[in-house]
């Protein structure tokens, strides 16, 4: 892209408040983008996404403030800025984006006009910044997780300077929320309720790339979860890396909290119910250590919170949960399901599974193996330990690759056994499904989900998208039902 002249910023009227100053940039960019449009020039932009669904989130709000710009989505990476929304909590993630980097070098020697940007927790890792900056000097725009807001301003800097930009915190300085967002789905959006974590898993590199648990205030979620019901979204997640820690470190002034100083995850999930025209309501992730009574007798409440629970459980070994800071034991997690399922019996529960944790034993993986027979997970996320420069775990004793392969392996068949024997349950019931998609495999099909987040494919208009339709569940696949619609 051709520079920006410096004489079209007007350095007096550029606001120093947010999320004004990010307005005035967009705006300029803005008339650029028209100017290049009269010249018959459509510039183009196209957003890859690493990670978990915070990492989806932040990437909804770098879209929206692409196309308010007036940036044009393309479908692929041959487009005029490519973005990267970067993970790094397990090493495949980091292996993945440079070979996305390498595979573009040559796509930007043919366009002149390409801009690359890499943002997210990768880059909030000073090595990984390093090697970005010496190895792939094409690359014009690197940044963190704290800053993602000021994509318009990092363009601009871009575009003006005609040199790399690189601007990493290592700490927040200000939440900003009030930007454009591009949402996936028209009918359902995920709405961030804390950010960051205290908890410090010594095999994770979280806390260290999203900074410390900061809690937006009750008055400020609901606000926005108003405006989307306003926008057509009937279904939201509440997002946090511990949602059941919610209430630390508030960000802001709350007349709720004057009234009511422990206000917590609970009590928000219950204003959260109050609101008209929001149907369903979602959560993740919840750490076992948090988990209250409380909230599980707000679950049963109301009707409106979704029958699912995302509870990781890491390992099923008391000493690896010790070793890896989970600050709970194995009895504990197993006491905490039969409890829910007790109170909740219509409750789907997922979890996240490590294997190869640094010092694992066969006895602790058959613990872990134990767990999930007792647990009966609907559905288990299942991945090899990584290591994490900068974690304690790192520098522990690591796990022979083939053992933990074989490890895997049988991990995953009793996974994956349990998972079809309990989803099967609902075989022959009618359930609420929110439509969400045309099927991408059977033309004629759609494809939903019911409120304990298991998939269903049946037969129905696209017209149905974003409706919530009964749907009969005739045959259990596995993680998934073939249904069928009840007109």
């Amino acid at each position: 892209m051709e520079q920006i002249r410096l004489d079209e910023l007007n350095e007096e009227k550029v606001p120093v408040t947010e999320p004004e100053r990010q307005e005035y940039y967009i705006n300029l960019l803005r008339n650029y983008i028209d100017q290049c449009k009269k010249e018959g020039k459509t510039l183009t932009y196209c957003v890859q996404t690493f990670g978990c669904q915070m990492n989806a989130h932040d990437s909804e709000r770098l879209e929206g403030i692409l196309e308010k710009i007036g940036f044009v989505q393309a479908p692929t990476e041959d487009a005029d800025v490519v973005l990267y929304n970067t993970c790094t909590v397990r090493e495949n993630a980091n292996k993945k984006l440079f070979g996305h980097l390498g595979h573009l070098k040559n796509k930007k020697q043919k366009n002149k006009d390409m801009l690359i940007g890499i943002c997210g927790c990768m880059m909030q890792q000073k090595e990984n910044v390093d090697f970005i900056e010496k190895s792939y000097k094409y690359v014009d725009l690197v940044f963190g997780t704290f800053n993602t807001y000021k994509l318009a301003e990092l363009i601009a800097d871009r575009l003006m300077s005609g040199k790399q930009v690189i601007e990493v915190l290592p700490q927040p300085k200000e939440n900003v929320e009030n930007l454009p967002q591009k949402r996936k789905y028209s009918f359902k959006s995920g709405v961030n309720i804390m950010y960051g974590c205290n908890n410090f898993c010594t095999y994770c590199i979280v806390p260290y790339v999203r900074g410390r648990e900061r809690s937006r205030v009750p008055e400020d979620i609901m606000a926005e979860i108003k405006c989307l019901r306003d926008d057509g979204v009937k279904e939201i997640m509440l997002l946090g890396q511990n949602v059941n820690s919610y209430g630390t470190n508030y960000m802001g002034e709350s007349e709720i909290l004057k009234e009511n100083p422990s206000y917590d995850f609970p009590d928000l999930l219950r204003d959260v119910c109050k609101i008209d025209g929001i149907e369903r309501i979602r959560f993740m992730t919840s750490n076992p250590k948090d988990l209250s009574d409380k909230l599980i007798q707000v679950i049963k409440e109301n009707k409106k919170i979704c029958r699912h629970i995302h509870l990781p459980v890491q390992s099923g070994s008391s000493r690896l949960l010790k070793a890896m800071n989970r600050k709970y034991t194995k009895e504990h997690y197993l006491a905490l399901v039969d409890k829910i399922r007790k109170e909740l019996p219509d409750i789907s529960l997922t979890t996240d599974i490590m294997v190869g944790f640094p010092g694992e034993t066969e006895e602790d993986f058959l613990d872990t193996m134990d767990v999930v027979r007792k647990a009966e997970y609907d559905q288990a996320f299942t991945f090899i330990y990584s290591i994490r420069t900068g974690t304690p775990a790192a520098t522990m004793e690591q796990v022979p690759e083939e053992v933990v392969k074989e490890r895997f392996d049988r991990l995953l068949k009793l996974v994956q056994d349990i998972a079809a024997k309990r989803s099967s349950r609902f075989k022959g019931m009618v359930k609420d499904v929110l439509v969400e998609e045309e099927d991408e495999h059977e033309e004629g099909y759609l494809t939903g989900r019911m409120d304990n987040n298991i998939t269903v494919h049946f037969k129905g208009d696209k017209k149905l998208i974003g409706s919530i339709v009964d749907v009969k569940l005739t045959e259990a696949k596995g993680f998934y039902y073939i249904g069928e619609l009840i007109k």
